[in-house]
């Protein structure tokens, strides 16, 4: 039986100094500090040990010996143990289905394919492993991206650093030197996610989690160096730190990933950091004047019971009528709250909207059938551990994401590389269905668009296949409509179709009314395609539930990739058509559906259809309907990432 939610009142830890103000305190107050982590580091030392001779047990071969191996031998089958499970945070290597109870031989990719496989416009550094996006925010005239970092090698590994990059526009990107290293003992095993929070006064406070020593998670204070340095080069880090350790109840793996904080009516700052209790996701929630002296509030903002454990948390306001982002801090009339986690159990990002009390510090979702965890999903594809930022810039709120690779390490490491960020997406609350969000591309992606090709009303009969005449399809945009003929929906008999688009055959299973779609990242012969599509299911009484989805399962020869069909629901409201739009960028494909409202995130390894040999297809495999089709498809430029900061212009 679970036990009740309740955590003791948290003492924050001395400091000697309340001042708001980012000065620095003396040795003898980090040793204090350090004095009250001791009986958290003596257990932790116990439990990281049994963790290590566990994993040891369960997995003979280390990951570096597995990479060795299949680097000689690219057909061996080899399988590896998840990384970052024993270190205690999310897993870090994609985890392919065993095919007869053991994994899939590896393909023996060559250079030339596994180099079309590189983006052209979703950021990633030059090389080696990167995932969470941190500390987002826009600094005197510039956008700056902070990011989980190994500087090692193409895997994830014990001593991740903040890579920082920056950009004027969101998509073109110069690279900057590494703004954080693993260099002291409260994140000597790993510098981790955290988040940016500006003051008043254009001051700058990052909060970040740091691996200890002992593999305690702790939260730590860092900031500019030179505040007149729009490009934040130099970072500090409090020499106080951490300034927060696990509560009591609080297992020492499980307190990680400060979120931005925001003004209580109080003139307080708070912030959230995910854990979990048993098996229940909660957001502790703690206030604070200076960032380096913390209250932990009775109780929690959120938790919900059987969706483990809770990172990258993220909290924010959205204007229920407006057309702009808000300010975390922002608060009033016609304001709903947006709680994010990131769940560890299943690697998905989940939201909810609902109600926030200032004065109790807790948040209370709209629908309980769609709270956080159980109901809707950012995206539905491969999308993870994001982070929201106010644009005050452009006065909206935008979301980074964490687009991880689903081929394997051996691959990975042979390319040199390892996982994209989403393109940036801004965020607004849906004022017509008033219970999901829209996500849509920043509108600076526009500006890579070069030649375009129309097609209207193109008529797809049942089971058609229309290839399109595009030349190249691995840099695209597409926005297309489609239109079910009204006869098609009323002779169409209504039946109690339960479906999903996972378990109905993908592109394959025929109903009356779908799928239908585009196949994108296909070959001619349609030997390697992608379909991304609708389905629609109608239900007792007329009622018509439509279904957005893509289809990985014959998206590549290769076996040692991810083949999965992903999708949901997607609301259609009453006279509108259906809509899509698909940004390819070679092995990473964005599809959004209806203005946002639902989103799926596809990695694509083919072998065959790359390069010019790219295709893109319509069609149609419903059994009864016919479909019209409009679109718009533009050839895509590539982004800049310079490299050399010593050139930038300021």
């Amino acid at each position: 039986m679970e036990h009740p939610i309740t955590i003791s009142h948290y003492t924050p830890l001395p400091d000697g100094e309340h001042s708001p103000s980012l000065t620095t305190t003396n040795t003898a107050e980090q040793s204090s500090r350090r004095r009250s982590l001791t009986f958290v580091l003596l257990f932790s030392s116990i439990l990281a040990a049994c963790l290590v001779m566990g994993t040891m047990v369960l997995f003979p071969n280390s990951g570096n010996e597995a990479v060795e191996k299949s680097t000689v031998v690219p057909e061996e089958t080899v399988e590896v143990a998840p990384r970052g499970v024993a270190e205690g945070v999310s897993m870090k290597s994609f985890r392919r289905p065993a095919l007869n109870a053991e994994p899939p031989a590896n393909f023996p990719w060559n250079s030339n394919v596994l180099s079309w496989q590189r983006s052209s416009f979703h950021f990633q550094p030059n090389q080696n492993w990167m995932n969470d996006p941190n500390g987002p925010l826009f600094y005197k005239g510039w956008y700056h991206l902070f990011y989980q970092y190994n500087p090692d090698g193409a895997i994830w590994g014990n001593k991740i650093v903040w890579g920082h990059a920056v950009s004027s526009d969101l998509i073109h990107w110069k690279h900057l030197p590494v703004a954080m290293v693993t260099d002291h003992w409260y994140d000597v095993n790993g510098v981790w996610t955290g988040s940016a929070t500006i003051l008043p006064d254009g001051q700058i406070v990052m909060l970040y989690t740091g691996s200890t020593n002992e593999s305690v998670q702790v939260q730590n204070l860092a900031y500019p160096a030179d505040p007149s340095d729009p490009l934040l080069i130099e970072w500090v880090k409090y020499p106080g730190n951490p300034v927060l350790v696990p509560p009591p109840g609080i297992d020492f793996k499980d307190f990680r990933d400060p979120t931005t904080a925001w003004r209580t009516p109080e003139g307080k700052w708070r912030l959230i950091i995910g854990s979990k209790l048993n098996k229940t996701g909660i957001s502790l929630v703690y206030d604070t004047v200076d960032f380096k002296n913390f209250t932990l509030l009775d109780g929690v903002l959120h938790a919900v019971h059987g969706t483990g454990m809770w990172e990258c948390v993220d909290f924010y306001p959205v204007s229920k009528f407006g057309e702009n982002g808000l300010d975390t801090s922002f608060d009033g009339v016609g304001v709903k709250h947006v709680m994010k986690a990131s769940l560890d159990d299943d690697r998905n990002d989940y939201y909810a909207i609902g109600t926030y009390d200032p004065v109790s510090g807790k948040w209370v979702p709209d629908n309980p059938e769609l709270d956080v965890g159980i109901g809707l999903r950012y995206d539905y594809g491969i999308y993870y551990a994001s982070k929201t930022f106010y644009d005050s810039n452009k006065k909206r709120r935008v979301l980074w994401s964490w687009i991880k690779e689903t081929d394997s390490e051996i691959s990975d490491v042979r390319k040199g590389w390892a996982s994209v960020q989403g393109i940036p997406r801004t965020i607004l609350f849906d004022p017509k269905t008033g219970s999901n969000l829209l996500q849509w591309p920043v509108e600076e992606v526009n500006k890579l668009r070069l030649n375009k090709t129309v097609f209207e009303n193109v008529e797809i009969n049942t089971g058609a296949v229309l290839p399109l005449e595009i030349g190249s399809g691995s840099q695209l945009d597409i926005t297309a409509e489609f239109e079910v003929d009204k006869e098609s929906l009323e002779r169409v008999q209504e039946t109690n179709e339960v479906y999903d688009c996972k378990n109905n055959g993908g592109s394959s299973g025929r109903g009356a009314l779908g799928p239908f779609g585009l196949l994108i990242l296909a070959d001619k012969d349609l030997s390697e395609q992608t379909p991304v599509y609708f389905y629609i299911a109608k239900g007792s009484g007329g009622n018509l539930r439509t279904f957005f989805c893509a289809d990985h399962s014959r998206s590549s020869k290769a076996v040692d990739v991810d083949k999965e069909i992903y999708g949901s629901v997607v609301p259609v409201l009453r006279g509108e058509k259906l809509t899509m739009r698909i940004l390819v960028d070679h092995s990473i494909v964005e599809s959004f559906s209806q203005g946002g409202r639902t989103c799926i995130t596809s990695r694509v390894y083919p072998t065959k259809a790359i390069y010019n040999n790219a295709k893109v297809f319509l069609f149609n495999n419903a059994t009864e309907a016919r479909i019209i089709a409009s679109l718009n498809i533009w050839q895509m430029n590539t982004a800049q990432r310079q490299t050399h900061f010593a050139d930038l212009v300021i």
